[in-house]
């Protein structure tokens, strides 16, 4: 493989566009070639960063024999389809969060990342969010003790992605608020836990805004039909117990009647000896004068804050990426759970 990573980028929406930011500053790899069907953003999108081949069908761009890598920022129903069929042509994959519909879509793609000796890698951003990064450093120091209960939540009051966009219909996206941003603090607080072993999820979610047309935000490009239905959840709880008898508490939202002082988003975890906060990291405990507050830093953290960057980089070393795809499966087993508990009414054990 040459020495710079010649990259494609599939969707050109608000996502696609920021993939091509961070192509624009990566030392080791480019975006040469865009896919996208709407030849307004795909004109817009090549004329701000300079890329020289556009295709209107990424079947076409699959097809370019130099190209190794592709980067997928599509709508959610897209994301296992167009990853299966990259991996068929032999590109390198960065694929956007959720990994996929369901838990069954995700581990086929994993099973064909394998046979074809792929890399695949989800952008899960928070991973490589500084502030996880000192975080997960505390943890590995042992600062906490043992670590036995975490929380983790992002808590919009009015923040639904373009009610009739295809955020909001189940067909296309999968779900709503779990599945949008419930994912990315999902993903943080496993991975600050060291473990993605879950044995069992209880869930509930609610339907109590955008079914009335209320809560609205103002995200992303997405085309909306105001005909289309609102039939996802725009709040959601559950709790997971770990395979090692430690707890997790979930709690998301996109739209609620809740107070917007303090943290929107962020993940707690419940140690022994202290207990840290996120965003941004701070480490509560008892010290020489009293209960202290730390707020963390380091000259240096373990990975790039660009994930883009990351996965170039993977690529090229022949490394396996910080976010590997056998720990994106158990989160979307763990999504996956969470609709079925709330679905049943019963707990959901994950084997």
């Amino acid at each position: 493989m040459a020495e710079r990573l010649r990259c494609a980028v599939i969707g050109t929406g608000a996502i696609g566009l920021e993939h091509l930011k961070s192509f624009s500053h990566c030392h080791r790899g480019g975006a040469v070639a865009i896919a996208e069907s709407n030849p307004a953003r795909a004109r817009e999108a090549g004329e701000l960063y300079r890329v020289p081949r556009i295709y209107s069908d990424y079947r076409e761009l699959l097809e370019q024999v130099d190209i190794d890598a592709v980067t997928i920022a599509l709508p959610n129903h897209l994301h296992a389809p167009v990853a299966l069929e990259a991996i068929k042509a032999r590109k390198h994959v960065f694929l956007e969060k959720p990994m996929a519909l369901n838990a069954k879509e995700a581990a086929r793609i994993v099973d064909a990342a394998a046979k074809m000796r792929r890399t695949i890698m989800v952008g899960q951003n928070f991973r490589f969010n500084r502030q996880t990064q000192l975080a997960k450093m505390a943890v590995q120091r042992g600062d906490l003790g043992e670590v036995y209960h975490a929380r983790c939540f992002w808590l919009r009051r009015s923040g639904i992605p373009r009610t009739g966009s295809w955020f909001t219909q189940k067909k296309l996206s999968g779900g709503g608020a779990t599945l949008d941003i419930g994912v990315h603090m999902l993903d943080a607080c496993l991975h600050l836990l060291g473990e993605f072993d879950v044995a069992s999820v209880s869930g509930q979610t609610f339907a109590k805004f955008g079914n009335r047309g209320l809560g609205d935000g103002t995200w992303g490009k997405s085309e909306i039909d105001p005909k289309k239905p609102f039939d996802v959840d725009d709040y959601s709880v559950a709790l997971l117990k770990m395979k090692s008898g430690r707890t997790v508490n979930f709690e998301v939202s996109w739209a609620a009647h809740q107070p917007t002082e303090g943290r929107d988003y962020g993940v707690d975890l419940l140690g022994t000896s202290a207990g840290l906060s996120l965003y941004p990291a701070k480490l509560f405990r008892n010290g020489p004068l009293g209960y202290e507050t730390i707020q963390l830093s380091a000259p240096k953290v373990p990975l790039p804050e660009d994930r883009i960057q990351h996965f170039v980089n993977c690529v090229l070393d022949d490394k396996k990426p910080a976010v590997t795809v056998e720990e994106s499966l158990k989160v979307q087993q763990v999504l996956d759970a969470i609709y079925t508990s709330a679905a049943t009414g019963r707990e959901v054990r994950l084997s």
